[in-house]
């Protein structure tokens, strides 16, 4: 059983000002979106179309904004929509936390149909060109909620290997005793809270990185590194986050606020649910059409 290390969220200070390790976190994500891209012009058929390191650099300003907007709403419309409504000034609030990823994948969405449109290109290209630039942007983005001990796991077997404390959920860890007396009872939760004043958590933040960050990148490179229909690539990004996000809420606390819903998943469940449905459709979609154009070429022969 591990402890939290509990990091000073302030990475750097600099008199009044503060550095906080998840504003870093967010300019990593982007620092790293723009390598893979470049790795990515190296690719003879994306050379092939016109990619250029100008356009990585143009994506990515519209990539910050339809993140941090997108993001931004889709947590206030999504998860707190009552307490945003009744005070709409907080909304503005950034610095107090709430960012929705479902929201920021909107936003970037909408994003990039303005580029697209912009640079006169197919939408589906571009999304295709940018999905494997993703997972090491939300790899960082996950280093930041652990390395501020935020987004816990839900409670575990103290025995597990993976079990951790977290010191920020100590509150909710002594509410969680008064409801589950069984489980505390089997466990032994009683004593291990009265000698740290925490329990035993899932890392899900160290989950996430693993499969959300680190196999869907690879997932996603090799699937990239050579030639597949219009759409495909983005398929694949739809389908293995909402998988990925979908399984570790398993393990992830529910947000307090909204506990579990319908069906007794979770609201990341539930916006995870469309994605990997739209995922599957659009490869059905992408080889089907791959397949057409391959029958008309025959059939002009």
């Amino acid at each position: 059983m591990h402890i939290h290390p509990n990091f000073d969220p302030i990475a750097i200070h600099l008199g009044p000002l503060a550095v906080r390790w998840y504003g870093l976190m967010y300019l990593v994500a982007f620092i790293m979106a723009i390598v893979v891209g470049r790795l990515r012009l190296r690719l003879p058929y994306v050379a092939a179309q016109g990619w250029t390191a100008k356009d990585i650099d143009d994506m990515l300003f519209y990539g910050v904004l339809g993140t941090i907007f997108g993001g931004r709403l889709g947590y206030v419309l999504f998860y707190k929509a009552d307490y945003y409504f009744a005070h709409p000034l907080d909304i503005f609030k950034v610095w107090e936390g709430g960012m929705s990823f479902h929201g920021g994948f909107l936003g970037v969405t909408l994003a990039m149909v303005l580029f697209a449109y912009q640079r006169k290109r197919s939408w589906l290209q571009v999304t295709d060109f940018v999905a494997p630039m993703v997972p090491t942007g939300l790899a960082a983005g996950r280093l930041g909620n652990f390395i501020n001990g935020e987004l816990w796991g839900r409670v575990t077997d103290p025995n597990a290997p993976w079990a951790m404390m977290f010191p920020g959920a100590s509150n909710d860890d002594a509410v969680w005793l008064t409801k589950h007396p069984e489980l505390a009872a089997k466990w032994h939760l009683n004593d291990i809270f009265a000698q740290y004043h925490m329990l035993p958590r899932h890392p899900s933040e160290l989950y996430e990185i693993a499969l959300e960050g680190i196999t869907l990148f690879f997932v996603l490179w090799f699937f990239s590194r050579k030639p597949r229909p219009l759409g495909a690539i983005s398929a694949v990004f739809l389908i293995g986050y909402g998988l990925a996000r979908f399984t570790v809420e398993f393990a992830r606390e529910p947000d307090d606020f909204l506990g579990l819903l319908a069906m007794g998943l979770s609201m990341g469940q539930w916006l995870s649910m469309p994605m990997i449905v739209a995922g599957v459709g659009l490869l059905v979609w992408a080889y089907r059409r791959k397949g057409r154009e391959a029958a008309k070429a025959v059939g002009a022969n």
